[in-house]
């Protein structure tokens, strides 16, 4: 006799009894998941957000994912079915990946012990498998019923994703809020995208900030996706809606290997499918003091025009991303002229820096596109710490492993031409484009401190204009030239514009089998902070 009763609402069992019926306690867990689900529906579709289980659905492959522990922290008995979070493996383009989603639909979404030892056990199965790992956060933090056992599963959660860093892609998406210590374990992770109205992220929430400094502020105002895209940094790219999250995250994919053993991704690339070729050269005006939009470079040298961009809105004056050049994936670092002219400063330093660091993590070459007046000066600059943030780039650079080759497109000035890729850091092979300016100084600058002297006595002859115009042009046509680094064996050569793809491709066809010898027993250096 079955001790499983279906009723017209849904389907009720005694779990006390050791006379179930299999396929009737099979169809008592469907009945349970799917008014869980339509719960969870209602209550996050109120709020224009996506069922934990629908986020999944949409960013896997279909009918790809396999759920674990799918009632653990749940009560068969009472219908609960399960913790606050839903973990699992499927598949992204083909390709092997493991998923947790925070359900804000039980209990918040905060987390617990249940909660905790999932996301942990998530993060070991993709250890263990060697793929990456995509955690979606939409939870209201640590559950106050369990004190400090939820919050020892935050550290936890935080070690473990240290250990799984560089060793394995992670990727967090912030669809809803994530506050105090949570806010650690997206930090930690490699990519965080944000969506435009519903993603907070914050330490102190703004009741707290209330209480302690008297500041009224907003959720949006304090953590923000506005506030981590343009201004902290935090976020790595500012999604319109979750679809638009889940669809990046999947282009994102596409671009990295599954861990830090595997090739950088390589596709079959069909040279006629390319658009007609751009003159690469007419995109960048002659005056190195005429601004550009590096993009436009970036998307007539990489295949198909396709380029996708990290950190979009933080730290402008400088653009990384990802793109394929003949079927390779490589990460791209390029000036901005269209933003404070290109300068180096603090954010846009670290931006570069980690991404260097993670594309020497992953074996993908890095393609640098150089146009680089010098450093932002400035006294808001050094007291911001310049000189160790601006370090950090030095230590991204000299000390990656992987193919790097670098193209100065039309200036490169004083430290910022040694620390964007340079031969002496590291670079594999260099080159620059024709009339490219290389020196310590612009020639301005240079001829205003070397003939100060001429230059006052030709202002008291009133033709100071005059003198310094052939002045410059003299200091110009000796030392701000291409050609002197290359004699000295700082450049490889000096390449048309119009050959510049196919140098790139070349270059990184050449390298593709380099490997590194390390010297010394030291366990790991000591980076910049």
């Amino acid at each position: 006799m079955s001790h499983i009763t279906p009723t017209n609402e849904s389907v009720t069992i005694d779990t006390t009894s050791h006379d179930v019926d299999r396929e009737a306690f099979i169809a008592y867990q469907e009945d349970i998941s799917a008014r869980a689900e339509e719960k969870a529906c209602v209550r996050q579709h109120a709020k224009s957000k996506m069922s934990a289980r629908e986020r999944i659905a949409e960013l896997l492959d279909p009918a790809s994912f396999t759920e674990i522990g799918q009632f653990v922290g749940g009560n068969l008995a009472e219908g609960f079915q399960g913790a606050a979070v839903t973990c699992g493996l499927g598949t992204i383009g083909g390709r092997r990946v493991a998923i947790y989603a925070q359900d804000f639909s039980v209990q918040g979404g905060t987390l617990g012990e249940a909660e905790g030892d999932k996301i942990i056990a998530t993060i070991d199965k993709a250890l263990t498998l060697r793929i990456p790992v995509i955690g979606i956060m939409d939870s209201g933090g640590a559950r106050i019923q369990e004190g400090v056992v939820a919050l020892g599963q935050y550290g936890r959660i935080f070690k473990k994703t240290c250990a799984a860093s560089g060793v394995i892609p992670q990727i967090s998406l912030i669809l809803g809020p994530c506050a105090g210590g949570a806010v650690y374990s997206p930090a930690l992770t490699d990519f965080i995208i944000m969506t435009r109205d519903n993603s907070h992220m914050f330490v102190t929430g703004p009741d707290v900030v209330r209480a302690t400094t008297g500041e009224e502020v907003s959720f949006a105002d304090l953590g923000g996706a506005q506030v981590h895209n343009f201004h902290s940094g935090v976020a790595h790219y500012l999604a319109e809606d979750e679809h638009d999250a889940l669809d990046y995250t999947r282009t994102l994919l596409t671009y990295l290997p599954a861990n830090c053993d595997e090739p950088a991704p390589s596709y079959d690339y069909l040279p006629d499918a390319e658009p007609e070729a751009i003159d690469v050269g007419a995109l960048v005006p002659e005056s190195t003091k005429v601004p550009y939009d590096v993009v436009d470079v970036i998307d007539a040298i990489v295949d198909y025009g396709e380029f996708v961009q990290i950190q979009e809105f933080f730290a402008r004056n400088i653009v990384v991303g990802f793109a394929c050049i003949e079927g390779r994936s490589v990460g791209i670092v390029a000036n901005q002229p269209l933003h404070d002219a290109g300068t180096l400063d603090v954010d846009a330093s670290e931006k570069a820096a980690r991404f260097v660091q993670f594309c020497d993590a992953f074996k993908i070459p890095v393609v640098t596109l150089v146009d680089v007046p010098g450093y932002r000066p400035g006294t808001e600059q050094e007291q911001a710490g310049i000189i160790r943030r601006g370090a950090k780039l030095i230590w991204a650079y000299a000390t990656a492993s992987v193919p790097l080759v670098t193209v100065i497109l039309r200036k490169a000035y004083g430290g910022a031409y040694i620390v964007m890729g340079s031969k002496s850091l590291g670079g594999d092979l260099v080159y620059a484009w024709p009339g490219a300016e290389i020196a310590v100084l612009g020639a301005d600058g240079a001829v205003s401190i070397i003939h100060r002297r001429e230059l006052k006595a030709a202002q008291a002859e009133g033709n100071a204009t005059e003198v310094f115009a052939r002045l410059s042009r003299e200091y110009t046509r000796a030392n701000v030239n291409p050609y002197l680094s290359v004699a000295r064996g700082e450049l490889d050569g000096i390449i048309a514009p119009s050959n510049t793809r196919h140098t790139i491709a070349s270059s990184l066809e050449a390298l593709q089998f380099k490997t590194t010898i390390h010297h010394g027993p030291a366990r790991h250096g000591n980076m910049p902070m």
